[in-house]
C-alpha cells in the first residue's frame, strides 16, 4: 500500500493536469488569438464559444494543485517557493481573464481595456505555465529536503522557450476550437492560423526534445539507452504524423478532426515529458515516494477523491453535449 498509493495519486494529479491543459487550454487560446480578430462582433463570437465552459474548465487546476498539496506535501513545499513569482503571475493572469470575461459584456466606453485584459491575462497565464514546466524539467535545487535556490532560478532560456511553446500550443487549441465551433470569417481565420501554429508547435517541441537530453545526462540515458530506445523511437514519429494529419484535415475543410489532432499533439508532448522525468516529482532528486504524505492521509483523501472525479467528468460531458454544435454570428449565451 505504501508503494501503490503514491502511484495512484500521481496518476490522479497527472490526469487532472491533462484535463486542465486540454480544456482550459483552448479557452486560454481564444484569449491569445483575441487581438487578431478584426471586429467586435468577431470577438463576441469567439468569447461566446467558451462562455458555457471556461469557469468549469479550471476545476482541474484546483484538483491538481490541491492533490499535490495533500498527497505530496514535501513536493508542494519545495515547488511553490521555487516558482512563487510565476505562480502568482499565472493566478493574476487567470483573474484578469475571468474578470474581463464578465465585465466586457456590460462595458461600453471601456470595452477596449477589457479586451486587452482578456488577451493579456490569457497570454500571461499560458506563458507562466510553460515557464513552470520548463523549470521543473531543468530541476530544482534541494538541500536537506527544502528549496535551496534563488527567487529567479526559474528564469532561464529553456524555461522561456517552454513558455512560448505553451502559448503556441494553447493558440493552436483555440484556433482549431474556433474551426470546430464557428462559421464565417472567424472559422476561416482560425483555419489559417492553425496551419501556422502547427509549424510553431512542432518547432518548439523539436527545441525541447533536443535541448533536454543535451542538457541532462539522466534524460539522455532515459531516451537513448537500450532497450528504452527500441520502445520510445515511435513517439516523435507519431507526433510528426499527427501534425501532418492535422494540416491535411485543415486543408480538406474538416471541422472536428483538427481539434482532436491538436489534443493528440498535447498528449504526445505530455507523454514525452512524463517519460523524461518520471518517477521524479521534484527533479532531479526527489521521487513521488520520497515526497509522499503518510499512507493514512493519502488513503483518507483518496476515498473522497475517487467518487468526485467521475462526478466532474459527468458534469463536463453533460455541459459539452448540451452546448454542442456550431455557434453562428450573432448567437450567444450572454
Amino acid at each position: 500500500m505504501e508503494w501503490d498509493l503514491p502511484l495512484i495519486w500521481a496518476a490522479v494529479i497527472g490526469f487532472a493536469v491533462v484535463m486542465y491543459v486540454i480544456l482550459d487550454g483552448f479557452d486560454l487560446g481564444i484569449g491569445i488569438l483575441f487581438p487578431f480578430a478584426r471586429e467586435e462582433r468577431e470577438r463576441d463570437q469567439m468569447m461566446n464559444t467558451v462562455a458555457p465552459f471556461w469557469d468549469g474548465n479550471e476545476t482541474w487546476l484546483v484538483l491538481g494543485g490541491g492533490g499535490l498539496w495533500v498527497a505530496f506535501p514535501q513536493a508542494y513545499a519545495i515547488i511553490m517557493p521555487a516558482f512563487y513569482l510565476p505562480v502568482i503571475l499565472m493566478l493574476l493572469g487567470l483573474i484578469f481573464r475571468g474578470v474581463a470575461f464578465e465585465f466586457r459584456w456590460v462595458a461600453v466606453t471601456s470595452r477596449g481595456w477589457w479586451n486587452l485584459a482578456f488577451a493579456a491575462g490569457s497570454t500571461l497565464a499560458a506563458f507562466c505555465q510553460g515557464v513552470i514546466l520548463g523549470g521543473l524539467i531543468e530541476g530544482i535545487r534541494v538541500e536537506n529536503g527544502a528549496f535551496a535556490g534563488g527567487s529567479f532560478d526559474w528564469l532561464t532560456p529553456f524555461a522561456v522557450a517552454c513558455g512560448l511553446g505553451v502559448i503556441a500550443g494553447y493558440a493552436l487549441l483555440g484556433a482549431t476550437w474556433l474551426v470546430m465551433k464557428t462559421e464565417g470569417s472567424v472559422a476561416a481565420r482560425g483555419r489559417a492560423q492553425a496551419k501556422w501554429l502547427i509549424l510553431a508547435v512542432l518547432g518548439f517541441m523539436a527545441i525541447v526534445s533536443l535541448w533536454t537530453p543535451l542538457a541532462s545526462e539522466r534524460i539522455a540515458q532515459r531516451w537513448f539507452s537500450t532497450p528504452n530506445i527500441l520502445f520510445l523511437w515511435p513517439v516523435p514519429l507519431v507526433t510528426a504524423l499527427t501534425a501532418f494529419l492535422a494540416w491535411r484535415w485543415l486543408e480538406a475543410g474538416r471541422d472536428i478532426p483538427p481539434f482532436l489532432a491538436a489534443i493528440a499533439l498535447f498528449l504526445l508532448g505530455y507523454a514525452g515529458l512524463v517519460i523524461s522525468v518520471f518517477p521524479y516529482l521534484v527533479p532531479p532528486s526527489l521521487t513521488i515516494w520520497d515526497t509522499a504524505a503518510a499512507p493514512e492521509s493519502q488513503a483518507f483523501v483518496l476515498i473522497g477523491t475517487i467518487p468526485l472525479v467521475p462526478l466532474i467528468i459527468g458534469y463536463i460531458v453533460f455541459v459539452y453535449w448540451l452546448f454542442r454544435g456550431k455557434l453562428r454570428e450573432g448567437e450567444g449565451y450572454h
